[in-house]
């Protein structure tokens, strides 16, 4: 019983595959690792609002509990008893951590099993200062039922008119009360290219700026995603790094710049891997109108920038004179290289935004 209680749920086959393509295609725009933020809530009486944006989907510890109660990973409000006391409801405001057109939501209500919500719904604003009393709200996702211990994906109908709004916070609410593991906001980011000065050069494959993670040979130990994120990786976990190869590789991944542009300056970050670090690397450039890099799509041709090159461990490598290609040469997607395996924390490429 004990095992039963303490094991996480398994989406189904068909939801397992919208989930991946949620996270191949989209970005979590409420993440707290791009800056997303929870700002107040109507309650987090037993658990914390800030947990809703943390990675992971939470855990289950038998045996801790707080002085308020059980402890739980994520945010819990206090039984509010339906209409009786005048609330009907409970809510919680995320200031987006990127701002976007949001096309998606993951509502997990992992390990909440006898205290989910019966339903939840969220709306959404544009604004340039915190959210107050006179804040216009749109509903972008009526209320709607939602299962205990679960992840509950939802896909926005893409014909409505707000879709196409790139939104700054939302608010989620629960009926009537409970708790909700994590809340992912899945959309895709846009970036107010008048925020750079001229002549910046601009990070193009940051995922801030809306760069991409489309596809990796492997990621056996750590996401793909880790590549491109803010900052610097905070432990050997929080990079993009493969299994072991028993051939000369490489291993590789692909991004998608943020915009069409130029490289200019390049850093590869090998922070934390100190006995798992690429040999070597490579960089290469192509300009497509697809993000279809399977085998099955049309081939493209990819041009070297950086051409093989000494990696070291546990270092924040920059790159400008190793760079071949001209100056203003345009591209839309990038690969790295790795020989024959392992991890980095992050790449960055700086260049000049075209078009």
């Amino acid at each position: 019983m004990i095992e039963d209680w303490l094991a996480q749920n398994k989406l189904s086959t068909e939801d397992a595959a919208l989930e991946q393509k949620l996270k191949t295609h989209y970005v979590d725009l409420a993440s707290e690792r791009v800056g997303g933020e929870t700002l107040s809530c109507s309650d987090d009486f037993f658990a914390e609002m800030e947990n809703l944006l943390k990675p992971g989907r939470g855990i289950f510890i038998e045996e801790k509990f707080t002085e308020r109660g059980k402890w739980m990973d994520g945010w819990e409000s206090r039984r509010s008893y339906g209409r009786n006391n005048g609330r009907d409801s409970d809510w919680c405001i995320i200031r987006l951590g990127i701002s976007g057109v949001i096309r998606a939501f993951d509502i997990d209500t992992n390990y909440f099993r006898g205290n989910a919500p019966e339903k939840v719904s969220v709306e959404a604003c544009v604004s340039e200062v915190q959210p107050n009393k006179d804040t216009v709200w749109h509903t972008i996702f009526e209320a709607t039922d939602v299962e205990a211990h679960s992840q509950n994906l939802f896909v926005l109908d893409a014909e409505k008119k707000l879709n196409n709004t790139a939104f700054t916070h939302v608010r989620l609410t629960m009926f009537p009360d409970g708790g909700i593991a994590r809340f992912r906001v899945y959309g895709e980011a846009a970036v107010n290219w008048n925020d750079f000065v001229d002549g910046e050069l601009i990070d193009l494959a940051s995922i801030r700026n809306g760069a991409k993670a489309l596809l990796v040979s492997d990621m056996f130990f750590s996401d793909k995603n880790n590549l491109i994120m803010p900052g610097r990786g905070v432990n050997m976990g929080d990079g993009w790094e493969t299994k072991r190869r028993r051939d000369p590789g490489p291993d590789w991944s692909i991004v998608k710049l943020a915009a069409t542009g130029s490289v200019n300056k390049v850093i590869i970050d090998t922070c934390h891997f100190k006995g798992n670090f690429p040999d070597t690397f490579m960089l290469e450039g192509c300009i497509s109108d697809s993000d279809d890099f399977s085998d099955s799509a049309t081939s493209v041709t990819w041009t070297p920038i950086i051409p093989s090159t000494k990696l070291y461990a546990h270092r924040e490598h920059l790159f400008t004179k190793e760079i071949i290609t001209e100056k203003e040469q345009p591209f839309t997607h990038v690969r790295l290289s790795i020989f024959p395996d392992g991890g980095i924390s992050r790449m960055r490429v700086f260049g000049n935004r075209q078009g």
